[in-house]
């Protein structure tokens, strides 16, 4: 029995982990969209994130419950201040791994490849000792 527990409490972290790592890549490209295009609707939100329109309205539909977007119907996407955080720190960890993957050799293409799944696993520790041992590289310079 205690096995079961342990193997459904590991199953739930990890439908938890994924839950918020699509939350963190819906609000960075939401936050893109925005920014490239002054306006995030889900017919190109679900282009960009390679899904469908119904996928793409559901998970937007998760973001709102969860206090991350807003929308209505016809109405574009918006970040709260809440997913406009949190759009904030996936960009800046997929950065600080990028640059650590880049400093230790790894060719530009693939560590732009590696980080977009790297970055979700990372605890703070971990992209707190990227940082510094990036910044201790270019202090080198």
């Amino acid at each position: 029995a205690m096995t079961s527990r342990s193997t459904s409490q590991r199953l739930k972290k990890t439908r938890d982990d994924h839950s918020r790592e699509i939350a963190e890549d819906y609000v960075e490209m939401i936050a893109d969209l925005i920014h490239a295009e002054q306006v995030c609707r889900v017919t190109g939100l679900a282009r960009r994130m390679g899904v469908s329109h119904v996928t793409a309205s559901r998970t937007v539909n998760r973001l709102v419950e969860a206090g991350l977007a807003r929308t209505s119907p016809h109405q574009p996407i918006t970040l709260t201040p809440k997913g406009t955080r949190l759009a904030n720190a996936a960009r800046r960890r997929h950065q600080v791994v990028l640059e650590f993957l880049k400093e230790i050799g790894v060719s530009e293409r693939i560590a732009d490849s590696d980080a977009e799944g790297i970055e979700h696993h990372c605890s703070p520790e971990t992209i707190a000792a990227m940082s510094r041992f990036i910044d201790a590289a270019w202090s080198q310079r």
